[in-house]
């Protein structure tokens, strides 16, 4: 992790897509792009730093689709339609297990697998229903300094190591033992 003061993250809100608890002692902050396929690689790592550190590491994720990526800004919108219906985490784990295949039958198709309705999904795309969400992450990155993705940062802070089980471990580590020194 970068040193206090550097490369901060703008505070985690309720408002944000949260996988645990933001009252974890760890809160590990992605940006990321649903076609990256070092996104897609991160997602498996954080998935299982969170089930190692369960019950305290939450994940946020955030936005920043990538202007490379043709499918990432509709994929976005697809996984914002989901989160309306209440199943973002789910829309989120189909779209990086299956990143090669963004388009918008695919993104019907995934819709219909958890349980969404693939009309509204295919309508948030075609109208940017949910634009102004997914530019407040890009905004929120932008200010934080990221220049790509994944952008990871943790506790606030960003994280320089590579984002493998073992990299991200290691971080998680050091900001639980700082969160216990802080409590004391």
């Amino acid at each position: 992790m970068s040193q206090p003061g550097a490369d901060l993250v703008p505070e985690p809100s309720r408002d944000d897509h949260v996988r645990g608890s933001l009252d974890f002692p760890v809160v590990i902050t992605e940006f990321g792009d649903f076609e990256c396929p070092y996104c897609g690689d991160a997602a498996t790592a954080l998935d299982a730093v969170l089930a190692k550190y369960d019950g305290r590491v939450a994940l946020v994720f955030r936005h920043y689709p990538l202007s490379m990526h043709p499918h990432a800004r509709a994929a976005a919108e697809a996984s914002e339609a989901a989160a309306a219906a209440g199943k973002f985490w789910q829309m989120h784990d189909l779209l990086f297990r299956n990143q090669r295949a963004l388009t918008i039958p695919d993104l019907r198709t995934y819709a219909d697998a958890i349980g969404v309705d693939a009309d509204a999904v295919e309508g948030a795309v075609a109208r940017n229903t949910f634009r102004n969400r997914i530019e407040r992450d890009v905004k929120s990155g932008n200010e934080s300094g990221i220049e790509g993705t994944p952008s990871i940062f943790i506790n606030g802070y960003a994280f320089d190591g590579e984002p493998s089980v073992e990299g991200l471990s290691e971080a998680v580590e050091q900001a639980l033992a700082a969160a216990s020194a802080a409590s004391r």
